[in-house]
């Protein structure tokens, strides 16, 4: 019988013979019998299979290969990111000090197993699907004496934008991922030990997605309008996600680039919104994400399919349309949300932790956002606060560390 939920309350109401049996039983020190008795009562169909409850804590994402894992790895449901700034002091020898150590403990924690010096080994036992990809900003490609790609810069400014500098920029990402939040959190911290002496934290963004379980694999996630959120995402393990993720320059070789955007998002404002103008903000519809023009999810859109008196059934203004421009453009994009505690009287302080992964920001990121700085209806809903541009090295093998392609 499943162990029911802590602080669950009873199904149901009233007396009942269990709780008869229950009570003549621990009165007459009969406990044991009592239980039994509980489950017997229970056990509506004795011939059925026990109910299965997902467990994945010991599944493990490797740390060491071509790539770093957590950017093709299937999304797990916590997200976090920690932006660092270096300190004056560190060089070149400092960051290749602080990257060995970084890399040591992250592999270790990613297996299930305690990072070194660890206070709390026992909290590294159960991986989840533990993840930590490192992020390099321009500042740190220059301490190490590097040659930073033309891309890796803060991004140009949108009209749109209301960015805030506690939610932008830095010179060293951490993002760390898992499908608990007890790994994860303890995860984080054993990285900031390691990195104390070298860099402070800049800031800190916690995202969630659906719990492991509560969907199938592959489902496409939902942000908090409703909407479903990353339709059109290359499949990873394909040659088309590889042309559009990976680069293939220098240093960078089999790394990416990265933009972390903290969007906010209006839910006050939207909840006055109809359904159907939600459906054309978007170009989708919310029941189960197909365009305006299909009935699946993975429809293709058809842009110049027009009404009875001639207007676009996807309107212009529509989300899809602005972003898809004329399809040149791709990025493989990976989101978190968020909600923290509101103020005032607003019902929610909630958005999205917009991340995208690209070989160049410069040609898939950029044009694709003007567009949408230009003519985008959920403009009206969401506002960019927050915005910073990483280079994701590749991963590297046994015995070597994250970076030291930069670094040689």
């Amino acid at each position: 019988m499943p162990t029911p939920a802590e602080g669950a309350r009873s199904p149901r109401s009233g007396s009942t013979r269990r709780q008869f049996l229950l009570g003549g039983a621990v009165a007459g020190a009969g406990a044991v019998a009592a239980v039994g008795a509980d489950l017997a009562l229970n056990d509506q169909n004795p011939g059925s299979a026990p109910v299965s409850v997902p467990m994945n804590g010991e599944e493990k994402v490797p740390f060491f290969g071509t790539h770093q894992a957590g950017v093709d790895t299937a999304a797990q449901a916590n997200g976090v990111f920690v932006a660092l700034d270096l300190h004056d002091d560190v060089d070149r020898d400092g960051l290749v000090r602080v990257m060995r150590i970084l890399t040591d403990d992250a592999a270790r924690l990613t297996q299930g197993q305690p990072a070194l010096a660890d206070s709390e080994p026992e909290l590294a036992l159960s991986p989840a699907r533990l993840t930590v990809t490192f992020g390099f900003g321009p500042g740190l490609v220059e301490r190490a004496g590097g040659t930073a790609p033309a891309w890796l810069a803060p991004l140009p400014a949108f009209g749109v934008d209301r960015l805030q500098p506690e939610f932008s920029d830095g010179d060293l990402l951490l993002q760390v991922a898992g499908d608990d939040p007890l790994t994860v959190a303890h995860a984080i911290r054993m990285l900031l030990k390691d990195v104390r002496g070298f860099a402070d934290v800049r800031w800190t963004q916690r995202g969630f997605r659906r719990a492991y379980g509560t969907e199938r694999p592959g489902t496409t996630m939902r942000n908090l309008f409703g909407q479903v959120d990353g339709t059109s995402n290359p499949q990873p393990g394909t040659e088309d996600f590889d042309g559009v993720v990976w680069t293939g320059d220098g240093w960078l070789a089999g790394g990416t680039g990265m933009v972390v955007r903290r969007i906010s998002m209006n839910l006050d404002k939207w909840d006055r919104l109809d359904r159907s103008g939600r459906d054309s903000s978007i170009g989708r519809t919310l029941a189960n994400g197909a365009p305006l023009t299909g009935t699946e999810e993975f429809d293709e859109p058809d842009f110049d399919a027009t009404t009875g008196i001639g207007f676009p059934v996807i309107p212009q203004f529509a989300h899809i349309r602005r972003a898809r421009g004329g399809g040149k453009e791709r990025i493989f994009r990976r989101a978190y949300n968020y909600d923290e505690r509101p103020s005032g009287t607003n019902v929610s302080e909630s958005g999205l932790i917009f991340v995208s992964f690209q070989a160049d920001i410069d040609r898939q990121f950029i044009p694709m956002q003007r567009r949408l700085d230009e003519l985008d209806l959920l403009n009206e809903w969401t506002t960019p606060i927050g915005s910073a541009v990483f280079a994701i090295p590749p991963g590297c093998a046994e015995g070597g560390f994250i970076g030291d392609t930069l670094f040689t």
